[in-house]
C-alpha cells in the first residue's frame, strides 16, 4: 500500500487548495431585443425573450 514518504507542510497543502475557493463573476451578454445584460442561454429578465421568442410575460413596474 502506498504511504507518503514525508508529511506535507500546511503551506504546501494550502497552496494546492487555494484556487478551489476563488469565485468568478458570471459572464454577461446583452439581450438582442432590449439591450439589458443577462446571463447567456437564459431568458431575459427585463423583456422575457429567449432566442427571439416571447417566453414569459414580465410585469411592468
Amino acid at each position: 500500500m502506498a504511504v507518503p514518504k514525508r508529511r506535507v507542510s500546511k503551506a504546501r497543502r494550502d497552496k494546492r487548495r487555494s484556487n478551489v475557493w476563488k469565485m468568478t463573476a458570471p459572464e454577461l451578454v446583452k439581450c438582442p431585443s432590449c439591450g439589458a445584460y443577462k446571463r447567456p442561454h437564459r431568458v431575459c429578465g427585463e423583456c422575457g425573450q429567449y432566442k427571439g421568442r416571447q417566453v414569459i410575460t414580465v410585469k411592468e413596474a
